[in-house]
């Protein structure tokens, strides 16, 4: 197996690239935008930064790999027969308080 020592020369470089476009193509959009539309006030490459840092935390990973959840839909894609089916259904009338489905209420006589 080869060494890739050439990923610790190019990894920070394009990290930083990637960092100095976002930021410039976010301050830009910015500027060009929301002072027009809103009456807001310009703002500096630093702050543009600190905008997709703060848009990073609030909404996640937005086209990255999945979210932690993803890791549970494997498990839950199986089909349920129409036992479980059932079972999970008077789970849900009785934690719901619905009590009987529909199909089992008694008719007054």
């Amino acid at each position: 197996m080869r060494k890739k020592w050439w990923i610790v020369i190019v990894a920070p470089i394009a990290i930083a690239a990637f960092i100095f476009i976002g930021g410039e193509v976010v301050m830009h959009l910015w500027n060009w935008l929301a002072p027009t539309l809103f009456s807001w006030r310009q703002i500096t490459f630093w702050q543009a930064i600190g905008l997709l840092i703060l848009c990073r935390i609030l909404f996640g990973n937005i086209g990255g790999r999945g979210s932690r959840r993803s890791g549970m839909r494997p498990q839950m894609a199986h089909k349920m027969t129409e036992e479980e089916r059932e079972k999970w259904r008077q789970e849900m009338r009785s934690r719901c308080g619905f009590g009987e489905p529909p199909s089992e209420k008694k008719e007054p006589a």
